[in-house]
């Protein structure tokens, strides 16, 4: 027998499988019509269509016409990253009289740098110029050593190994960790600051019932010396006003230890607060958590109505208290996975939301107390200066954070099938990953942002990001009326940011105090 059936040719078995797929696609499955129609070739259609995101960003499309991001911003972020050449020679490839492009201002002589200044010492060296919690003062306020951090991703989203590494990047880059609605991982302390971020769904510090636990949270800041900031999610940029269930098939030991739920049972994110209901409430349950954790606690959210924003103006006008801080992201949506008609349409793009809801603030003469965070494809230079010269005082990346520690854009997170081993629970997948690698590369990013950031600062003849005016960056409008600095487009003038100097910085955050 076993003679006989080594003895057929090759062509025989292949004809063999042949003749069953197609018994199969014309009478067994009803679910395809072309493979009934064109049984065997027909499968061809569905395997190209399969890889046909690959086949345009490698042999179609052209350097910068990808979205979200293109192939000059990725291997721009590849290339700091590794510490490569990061330039581009003979002239910019870019329709520079495109909708939106950005243009900075040089200033006719250039900041000259001392030679005793800090970044002679540090060349990267670009803090925050604001202390998070100073002006509700907080009994921990935080000055972040670093005015890119990375944003809200967490683990779970996020492979471990993923989540290990940018913690480990951030430590030595002397930024902050964001942790996403996950909670807080064994990963995420690495040795960086964090941020500890918590949504509807109070993962880490959740109650039995699903609501929000006090308790929880000041035994988590306790035994967490790492946890610099609180921030309190309202919605974020890829699903603003919409929840989410985690199936209980993806909830392992580890997951449901860390989120404080149930192994192997479905868990509901809903699309609205338990612990608060109206802006009263809001400030209210910040101001507690404040209290009873000593830190500075802050609010993210995707813009779009504004009425509620101003009810919290005008709160924070009358009673005195409010966040620390604002995380605005942009509704171009990131690594959270979301239907097509929330990422395309449901809350405005960055620049758009972030202008509206920095006017609401000015008119009161409120943006003194707070750091302004922006988060939304802006962890490169240029687009970094015109959000600094908007307003922000320091910017949180989590695309192009992916992207420094491998991330190709596969464009599959939601899947968990991530060929580079960041967003997905694949053991074998995020075996890939070099965590001590990575994390070099995160910081070398970081690193190189910086130097690049504080250059183009130097252009405009100023010693510091938080120094750019809104008459310093300039805009493509439209075609009949090309060109505008960001105070005719916007509407607005930012407010000063108190600045004293590079040296007053480094010796605050190298010396102690604020």
């Amino acid at each position: 027998m076993i003679n006989f059936i080594s003895s057929i040719p090759w062509w025989a078995w292949l004809l063999l499988v042949v003749v069953i797929v197609a018994f199969r696609d014309i009478f067994l499955q009803k679910a395809h019509t072309i493979s009934h129609n064109f049984p065997v070739v027909g499968h061809f259609r569905y395997w190209l269509e399969s890889i046909g995101p690959e086949m345009r960003q490698y042999f179609v499309a052209n350097n910068r016409e990808e979205l979200p991001f293109n192939r000059i911003e990725r291997g721009w972020i590849y290339a700091s990253a590794k510490k490569e050449n990061n330039y581009e020679g003979f002239g910019t490839d870019r329709d520079i009289y495109a909708h939106q492009h950005i243009f900075v201002k040089n200033q006719m002589m250039a900041y000259e740098v001392p030679d005793n200044h800090p970044n002679h010492t540090e060349k990267s060296f670009v803090p925050c110029a604001k202390v998070i919690g100073e002006f509700n003062k907080r009994k921990k306020p935080y000055r972040p050593a670093s005015v890119i951090n990375v944003s809200a991703m967490s683990f779970g989203s996020l492979s471990a190994a993923a989540v290990e590494a940018l913690n480990r990047g951030v430590g030595k880059a002397g930024a902050y960790h964001n942790t996403g609605e996950g909670g807080l991982s064994p990963y995420h302390k690495q040795g960086g600051d964090v941020v500890f971020h918590f949504g509807t769904g109070y993962f880490g510090v959740r109650a039995t019932d699903g609501n929000f636990s006090m308790e929880k949270m000041k035994k988590l800041v306790e035994e967490n010396p790492c946890i610099k900031a609180i921030e309190i999610k309202l919605s974020q940029g890829a699903k603003p006003g919409k929840g989410g269930v985690l199936p209980g098939a993806k909830i392992t030991e580890e997951i449901a230890s860390i989120r404080g739920v149930e192994i192997g049972k479905d868990v509901l994110s809903p699309a609205t607060h338990k612990a608060f209901k109206n802006i009263p409430e809001l400030l209210e349950l910040i101001e507690k958590i404040a209290t009873e954790t000593g830190l500075p606690v802050g609010i993210k959210g995707a813009i779009g109505k504004l009425d509620q924003w101003e009810e919290l103006a005008d709160l924070m006008l009358k009673t005195g208290k409010g966040p620390d801080f604002i995380t605005v992201d942009g509704g171009e949506g990131g690594t959270g996975a979301a239907p097509p008609s929330f990422a395309d349409h449901v809350s405005l793009p960055w620049v758009y939301g972030f202008s509206s809801l920095y006017r609401v603030f000015l008119s009161r003469e409120l943006t003194d107390r707070i750091v302004f965070i922006g988060s939304g494809k802006l962890g490169f230079p240029a687009k970094a200066a015109m959000a600094f010269a908007m307003g922000v005082d320091c910017i949180n990346v989590a695309r192009e954070a992916m992207m420094s520690i491998g991330c190709i854009q596969a464009q599959v997170c939601h899947t968990n099938r991530c060929p580079a081993g960041v967003a997905t629970q694949n053991k074998w997948l995020q075996n890939g990953i070099n965590v001590p690698l990575k994390s070099d590369r995160l910081a070398q990013y970081f690193s190189s942002f910086k130097k690049e950031f504080l250059e183009i600062t130097h252009a405009a003849g100023y010693e510091h990001p938080c120094q750019f005016h809104m008459e310093d960056i300039q805009v493509n409008v439209d075609d009949t009326d090309l060109n505008r600095d960001l105070r005719s487009t916007y509407k607005y003038q930012k407010s000063e940011v108190p600045f004293n100097g590079m040296q007053k910085l480094y010796d605050c955050v190298h010396l102690g105090g604020k």
